[in-house]
């Protein structure tokens, strides 16, 4: 039997209910996993409900190939939710319509600019990783495109500040602090840089909302290993499916106005609007990020696939859970008791036997990850406490020595592996070298006391030894 490919078509087939098409409001930069089963699930929830009646125009960030499948499924996918939510067990699948084309600005520049003309047009939404809000002195106004995203926001941003048309609502979803307020000075260093002028500058003010956000949802991706069972249980093909928990949080920064504008909450989402999302932020990013960020190098030194490995294992798990209430809670000033319920929370969703979240791909620029993440936390706890936390520092140390072995999972941005191929691989100098490069860390981490003689010696432990070694040691 000849199992057809997810389509509109296909789905008349099947004697599936019409899915509306309806009008372009949202630009999304990045149609990854992550937003689709994010941002793209939540603009079919309000749809359903008749609140938003809208759709989101992808533009490709990155100058890849275009996924083919986008076209030939009509740009429809299947989200599966898999998982406990409110004590029950969820296993959901939905096809999502929310999308209504995407535009490569590296294939048609015009098309990508073209975007600007569009009144209806009035939310951006972002998810180029952490690494992707950075300014890049190199991108120029005439490029078509600027390489970086930012840079291909001003140039739209321009173009339609040039129309004399309003201005948008930018939520960006990149784990950073204060990441719409630092997407808007890059904004505004490129206006300074190209000579954009002055009316610009106060248009970027006056006419546009640049909010702060907080993402929280795990997404593992493609449901790898279960394609047949897919596919019977679908009646279709679809490459593009995208595995989540039920669990979802999105925190944003920015007037009231969006309650009414994006009426996410009224159509039953966790999400909040708020004059302040500072402990919101601080409690996920160091209690569910941090220990991502924590586990990868660890567990993949020691052969581990999988978040869920990790919490099978016994040695592994107890890293985790002394990692979360010995360093990370008592890092933030919050209520000791609500961080906690958080916390068990989080190691539930952890353990979610439904959800293969892979080591390898939360890998993905670790070094940036572990600087937003981790590192202030180890600073913190350094100068409060007059020594290094053992267990951030193990964490620490398993990064570094991955990345300088250049080891099959170190999957970051060109500058850094030039940084670390600057560092060398001699152990006698490797240390120091690295955690002297300000471009990474912010600072020289080899004027924090006796940090570059600890993160040695683990690293020669690593490689003597290996990861559970070590880890067994610690315990």
């Amino acid at each position: 039997m000849v199992i057809p490919r997810l389509s509109r078509g296909t789905l008349d087939d099947l004697a599936r209910p019409a899915l509306p098409v309806f009008p372009e409001k949202v630009i999304q930069f990045g149609g990854g996993n992550f937003m689709r089963a994010f941002v793209d699930w939540q603009l079919q929830q309000m749809n359903e409900r008749g609140l938003f009646e809208g759709s989101a125009v992808i533009v490709q960030a990155i100058s890849e190939e275009t996924n083919p499948a986008f076209a030939e499924q009509d740009r429809l996918f299947t989200v599966l939710l898999n998982g406990i939510e409110d004590g029950k067990a969820i296993d959901s699948a939905e096809v999502v319509s929310s999308v209504s084309r995407l535009v490569n600005p590296y294939d048609d520049y015009e098309a990508y600019l073209a975007l600007a003309n569009d009144d209806r047009l009035s939310f951006i939404v972002s998810n180029t990783t952490e690494a992707g809000i950075a300014h890049a002195p190199e991108d120029r106004p005439d490029d078509k495109p600027p390489g970086g995203f930012p840079s291909k926001l001003t140039a739209l941003l321009h173009r339609r500040y040039a129309l004399g048309k309003p201005g948008f609502t930018v939520i960006p979803c990149e784990l950073i602090d204060r990441n719409g307020e630092k997407l808007l000075e890059i904004v505004k260093r490129y206006a300074v840089d190209w000579k954009l002028g002055e009316d610009f500058m106060r248009w970027l003010d006056e006419e546009n909302t640049f909010c702060c956000s907080l993402v929280d949802r795990i997404v593992p991706g493609f449901p790898k290993g279960r394609e047949q069972e897919m596919q019977r249980r679908f009646g279709y093909l679809d490459e593009l499916t995208v595995t989540a928990e039920p669990y979802l949080l999105w925190v944003i920064e920015g007037p009231e106005r969006l309650k009414d504008e994006l009426p996410l909450a009224r159509a039953g989402l966790n999400v909040i609007v708020t004059s302040d999302m500072t402990p919101y932020r601080q409690r996920k990013v160091h209690l569910l990020n941090g220990p991502h960020t924590a586990m990868v190098p660890l567990g993949l030194l020691a052969g581990l696939e999988t978040v869920e490995d990790v919490m099978n294992d016994e040695a592994f798990s107890s890293f985790i859970r002394s990692l979360i209430e010995q360093e990370l809670i008592p890092s933030l000033d919050q209520p000791e008791e609500e961080l906690r319920q958080y916390a068990q929370t989080v190691l539930d969703r952890f353990r979610n036997p439904s959800i293969r979240h892979e080591l390898r791909s939360i890998a993905l620029n670790s070094v940036s990850k572990f600087r937003a993440r981790l590192l202030p936390v180890l600073l913190r706890h350094a100068r409060r406490r007059g020594e290094l936390p053992p267990r951030l520092t193990l964490a620490f140390a398993a990064l570094l020595h991955s990345y300088r072995g250049g080891l099959a999972f170190r999957r970051d941005e060109a500058a850094v592996m030039d940084a670390f191929d600057r560092a060398g691989s001699e152990p006698e100098t490797f240390t120091a070298n690295i955690l002297s490069e300000r471009t990474l860390w912010g600072t020289d981490l080899n004027e924090v006391p006796g940090l570059a003689a600890r993160l040695d010696a683990h690293i020669r432990e690593l490689e003597k030894s290996g990861a559970r070694s070590l880890l067994h040691q610690l315990i």
